[in-house]
């Protein structure tokens, strides 16, 4: 039930409601109507056996028009009735001899419409009796006046059918914007940052919506404000870095200009890593994928490592890959990096197994759970160099190409295992 949307439960629950009100007006009509049609039988073979009877007595005529108005029964002309009765006439019962009956009772077959066929419920109808006995030839009908009841609920069972139906179509129509909403939290989940969320209304749905505007707006803010500082910060902080390595060649004392060298060689490195960070978190940006082989792949990743030969080991089955080179090649980089920098023996070796890339080091398995790490600026300990970024950056590239990243422990060998799940 929980996956169900609201639109679709308001759907099946307005469908039963006026199901329900349907089937229930339906089989109170029918059954009301049967049970009228029931009594009206009993009603007709009483007065066909009482009038017969009467008659016989050949009683004048005002006992006659007395036990009429009694019974409500009115005359009629016969050569008026005759047309309907051959074309539309049903014998109800026959009161006497069936070759020469006394009194006959009919009724016109009533035209319902295809919704009473349907559902099989009979309509009222109009009854005559024919009296013929010798001295007494009368075609009469019933004027009684029938009830009213069934009328009335049939009415009132419309009326509110009516109106669920259209409380039904106003409910859909207020929840409506709900679907604009949507579409348009997900073009800002998407990347774009310009959209503008405007609905007029004033109702819960209204103030959700320009909430939410105002939140665009405001996060609009923070990250070009974000953007902005990065890239100022990085800019202004090159220059004293770059200067600052070029005097600290000129230190003749080995052990500080060792020191200085490596101080100054990091702060480039986080800046490096700051750049990517911020050009591979941004919203809008995409991946360029391209046909190529993963050879190529390591090819670049070796390029950019700069590190011994003697440092790491490759043995990887070339096949055709589609990937952003650049983006794949930096993300290896990172966990080849930090397996040199981290295991004990600063040695790494990168292997494929099938659709599956790993890089495995020597050293002891991670203290914390895996999400730790893949947070930025996350450290299981003060180490003498890194920042805490390289595992946070694979995780966003993996993230931007639709990969998988994991880690896993292999206690047999004692070492640390970070895969990159290629799927494809």
């Amino acid at each position: 039930m929980k996956h169900i949307s609201v639109t679709t439960f308001i759907h099946i629950l307005f469908t039963v409601a006026l199901a329900i009100l349907a089937a229930t007006l339906v089989y109170f009509v029918s059954s009301s109507l049967r049970k009228d049609q029931d009594v009206e039988i009993t009603r007709y073979k009483f007065l066909a056996e009482s009038l017969a009877a009467n008659l016989l007595k050949d009683p004048p005529q005002a006992k006659i028009d007395k036990f009429l108005h009694k019974f409500h029964l009115k005359p009629v002309s016969p050569e008026q009735v005759r047309p309907l009765i051959e074309s539309k006439g049903e014998t109800v019962m026959i009161v006497g001899n069936p070759d020469a009956p006394d009194v006959r009772v009919f009724t016109l077959k009533a035209t319902s419409s295809w919704l009473y066929r349907l559902f099989d419920i009979p309509l009222q109808k109009t009854y005559y009796l024919y009296v013929d006995m010798p001295g007494h030839r009368l075609m009469l009908v019933d004027d009684q006046e029938r009830s009213q009841m069934v009328d009335i609920v049939t009415l009132v069972g419309v009326v509110l059918f009516l109106l669920l139906l259209g409380l039904y179509y106003m409910v859909l129509k207020k929840l409506y914007p709900l679907k604009r909403l949507h579409r348009q939290i997900e073009q800002f989940a998407a990347g774009d940052l310009d959209v503008k969320i405007a609905y007029d209304s004033h109702d819960e749905i209204g103030r959700i919506a320009r909430s939410f505007d105002k939140a665009i707006g405001h996060i609009h803010q923070l990250m070009s404000s974000k953007n902005l500082f990065m890239r100022n910060i990085m800019h202004e902080l090159k220059t004293p870095i770059t200067k600052g390595r070029i005097i600290a060649e000129t230190i003749e004392d080995e052990t500080a200009k060792g020191f200085l060298i490596r101080a100054f060689e990091r702060m480039n490195e986080l800046i490096s890593d700051l750049a990517d960070v911020e050009r591979i978190t941004m919203y809008d940006f995409k991946p360029t994928k391209e046909d190529l082989f993963l050879q190529d792949v390591i090819n670049r990743t070796e390029r950019i490592l700069m590190a011994d030969p003697a440092r790491y080991t490759v043995k990887v089955k070339d096949r055709p890959i589609h990937t952003d080179i650049k983006l794949l090649a930096l993300a290896l980089k990172n966990l080849l990096d930090n397996g040199i920098k981290y295991s004990p023996d600063k040695h790494v070796t990168l292997t494929s197994v099938g659709n599956r890339l790993e890089i495995r080091s020597k050293g002891e398995p991670l203290k914390e759970d895996f999400s730790f790490y893949i947070e930025p600026f996350s450290q299981e300990e003060k180490r003498s160099s890194g920042f805490g970024l390289g595992l946070y950056i694979v995780h966003s590239i993996v993230e931007k190409l639709g990969y998988t990243f994991r880690y896993a422990y292999d206690k047999q060998t004692g070492e640390n295992v970070f895969s990159i799940v290629i799927n494809e």
